[in-house]
């Protein structure tokens, strides 16, 4: 009896080291499954930190083609030895030297507006975190300007990161893909947009296409000489006063050789563009036929009380630029 006792007894005995073995196996597995998926997060926010930086970087220092080829087009148009000509010159030689130096088109790299469609579970915390950094690291790497300052203190103490800069707009949508859009906004341009509530006795602008036709005119005498011009506008008819700039902002992100697809307002952009062009105001406000390269027109639901135009102004130097992601955050395709 006391032999079998000891036997079952160096049984149990083994049979615990053994539990034990299993159990120190499995926490060592889930150590190793754990430092895996670190490191597969590591990779992943640092291939993302590297698109972000090159979107950046070419967003500041190379024009979108659709953009250079509606200038190249202007300079054509302009009269020979001309201050509108010079001046197209000097825009077209800028953008020359941006490219081939990697430096960027314009002192004021402006307010850095960044756009993400993303499928849904996308991890918006994260990504504000990656993008603080990218944009510090393009600071220090002079591909933006530190021109970001506290409101209340005037100083300039960061790498462009403070309340509401970088400005990001996420949208969830049906894709599978992320796709990201920057667009850099100086704060010449920025200063000489507008909101007009219709009707306005003034202008004798109503609450009709015609009335919006009239105050978008009236906005682009009033930029004469302002904005670095020629310029391209983003308007909105309708929204409230907020949605109306962010929707308007939005028409920026369209190419200037695209179609409304409402054959009404596609009418009225291209009037816009032709009209503006007639008054004689010309690039920087020197005189010559380049007063506007383009003009992109959106609608939003309004309350009956209300009928607000919007209408953000973009100077020459229209910088932005979008890439659709691989699904391991490096750079699939560029999207102007």
């Amino acid at each position: 009896m006391a032999k079998k006792k000891k036997a079952t007894k160096k049984k149990v005995a083994k049979k615990k080291v053994a539990k034990k073995k299993v159990a120190k196996k499995k926490v060592a597995k889930k150590k190793v499954a754990k430092k895996k998926v670190a490191k597969k997060k590591t990779g992943s926010d640092q291939r993302m930190h590297d698109s972000l930086l090159e979107l950046i970087r070419v967003t500041s220092t190379v024009i979108p083609d659709d953009v250079q080829k509606v200038i190249l087009e202007a300079l054509k148009r302009e009269e020979k030895n001309t201050n509108a000509e010079y001046a197209m010159n000097i825009i077209k030689k800028n953008i020359e030297l941006a490219k081939t130096k990697s430096q960027p088109m314009c002192q004021d790299t402006g307010t850095i507006l960044i756009y993400v469609n993303h499928p849904r579970g996308f991890d918006q915390s994260s990504f504000n975190k990656i993008l603080k950094k990218a944009v510090v690291k393009a600071t220090k790497l002079g591909y933006l300007r530190q021109n970001s300052v506290d409101t209340l203190t005037g100083k300039n103490e960061t790498m462009n990161i403070g309340a509401g800069h970088p400005s990001v707009h996420f949208h969830e949508w049906g894709k599978g893909q992320v796709e990201i859009k920057c667009m850099l906004k100086g704060g010449g341009c920025e200063n000489v947009g507008a909101q007009y509530d219709l009707p306005n006795t003034n202008l004798e602008a109503g609450r009709d296409l015609d009335g919006v036709r009239k105050v978008i005119l009236d906005a682009v005498h009033k930029a004469q000489g302002k904005g670095c011009g020629p310029g391209i506008l983003g308007i909105t008819i309708g929204g409230d006063r907020g949605s109306g700039f962010i929707e308007s902002k939005e028409q920026l992100l369209r190419k200037l050789d695209d179609k409304n697809s409402n054959a009404e307002l596609a009418k009225l952009e291209k009037d816009i563009v032709e009209t503006s062009n007639k008054l004689g105001i010309g690039p920087m406000g020197f005189g010559g036929k380049t007063t506007l390269l383009g003009c992109k027109i959106g609608v939003l639901n309004r309350l009956p009380a209300s009928y607000f135009v919007t209408i953000s102004y973009m100077c020459w130097a229209y910088r932005r630029q979008g890439v659709s992601l691989k699904k391991d955050n490096t750079i699939q395709k560029w999207v102007y």
